[in-house]
């Protein structure tokens, strides 16, 4: 394995990263994303977080893809 294309890889994650937390309150964080629905009835509260479940893929899907490149 190439070292240098390791730490490029984690730098610019640790990038992306930092960006999301600095930029805080303005990006709606997991939990709270359209597509993510909240039922509630009485004491009984259903959540089903299908856009958070829809992203979380999606970045797991790219970092994966990058990390099979880097091989």
């Amino acid at each position: 394995m190439n070292v240098g294309k390791i730490l490029i890889l984690l730098g610019v994650l640790l990038i992306m990263i930092g960006s999301l937390l600095h930029l805080g309150r303005r990006v709606p964080w997991p939990g709270r994303l359209p597509g993510d629905l909240i039922f509630r009835k009485g004491n009984v509260t259903v959540y089903l977080p299908f856009g958070t479940s829809v992203l979380l893929s999606l970045i797991l899907s790219v970092i994966l893809y990058l990390l099979r490149k880097v091989k």
